[in-house]
């Protein structure tokens, strides 16, 4: 049997994925689920002219290695330049970039104990350390990363918002405030895939020249392009010129590339869906309180629900939900894992949501 000759890194990591893909438990189950309500997907959809524009593409070229004509649509949408940008395969395909550029075998990197797994995912496959901090009061705590950050020597401090799992949410103006409190020498990884549901004055209000920050944003959200995976990062010429060293030159499929260009194209769809998310997220509030159940305040495409005990009765009620067709997850770590996390979905997914979950919850607690 051939000994593959692997880095001593490479084989101290385990073979997982941060996350397990709803496909994997529909094959397990041998069946589909009737609502797909855990993936935070926009299950609304994208702009038809997204989907034209994928439609009509000639997938025999690849895509422009630049994304040029995405780039300068997104640096004219966002008052910047080109050379603000860059555009990767979704967010973690960017975080994975970035992460490569910055870290090497024992460099420390903070984030907040039960924040999205797949930044960790990445500073673990390079070596890194990780230091956690706890959130507060079900939100990521800015002061407590940037202290940690300064007590390890962090050469990255990830911070998501608005959050997930939590879609609790920061003012942009009181995270700039905050930001005086970074390290010299720390760069702070601003996750803003969900900003686009988040109140008006959530983004953060500082320059894109600010060399302390790269704000990651997504098409996977609002825009309803998960399957394309299209992402890009806002920081500094500097920094982001240097993902030219090491991100896939023709990662991006030419569809891809297109219907995102096309989707930033219909800002009155985009609108439209926003507005859907937001009914969504009070259809998912009133379920909860109807079942005894505590919404928390979201401002993402999903809403954490306060199951009122422990990770083990949370779990049981999701192994319920589950069982009757309703794709949900929860947090990882506590005490954010007494909740469920339910996405928003369509009138039809949410009532059969509505219809499980007292089922579910009876068998949570019968178990």
């Amino acid at each position: 049997m051939t000994e593959y000759r692997f880095t001593s890194l490479a084989k101290s990591l385990p073979a997982t994925v941060p996350f397990v893909g709803p496909e994997a438990q529909e094959r397990a189950m041998d069946r589909v689920f009737d609502a797909r309500l855990g993936a935070n997907e926009n299950v609304f959809g994208p702009s038809p002219a997204a989907q034209a524009a994928i439609a009509a593409t000639g997938h025999w070229m690849y895509g422009d290695p630049e994304s040029y004509d995405l780039r300068t649509a997104l640096a004219a949408h966002h008052g910047t330049t080109m050379e603000h940008i860059v555009v990767g395969e979704g967010i973690d395909g960017l975080l994975g970039y970035l992460v490569r550029l910055f870290v090497a075998e024992g460099n420390a990197v903070v984030t907040s104990d039960g924040a999205y797994p797949t930044f960790n995912y990445h500073v673990a496959g390079f070596g890194g350390t990780l230091h956690k901090v706890p959130y507060r009061d079900d939100h990521e705590d800015p002061e407590a990363l940037f202290a940690k950050a300064a007590e390890v020597g962090a050469k990255l401090v990830y911070l998501a918002n608005p959050d997930n799992p939590m879609g609790s949410w920061h003012e942009g103006a009181a995270l700039a405030k905050t930001m005086d409190r970074l390290p010299e020498g720390t760069v702070l990884v601003l996750d803003e895939a969900y900003v686009d549901t988040a109140p008006e004055g959530t983004a953060l209000p500082l320059n894109w020249d600010d060399p302390r920050v790269i704000r990651m944003r997504t098409f996977s959200k609002a825009y309803g392009l998960a399957g394309a995976r299209v992402g890009y990062a806002l920081g500094a010429p500097e920094l982001i010129s240097a993902f030219n060293k090491v991100r896939n030159h023709f990662g991006m499929n030419r569809s891809a590339q297109a219907g995102a260009l096309a989707a930033l194209g219909d800002q009155a769809w985009l609108r439209e869906t926003v507005g859907k998310v937001a009914a969504a997220r009070d259809r998912i509030a009133e379920i909860a309180q109807a079942n005894g159940l505590t919404p928390l305040p979201s401002a993402a495409n999903f809403v954490a629900i306060d199951c009122g005990r422990d990770a083990v009765f949370a779990k049981a009620v999701i192994d319920g939900l589950v069982s009757r067709g309703i794709f949900v997850r929860m947090p990882f770590a506590a005490p954010q894992n007494r909740c469920i996390r339910v996405s928003c979905g369509t009138a039809e997914q949410l009532d059969a949501f509505a219809a499980a979950l007292p089922k579910a919850l009876a068998d949570a607690k019968r178990s």
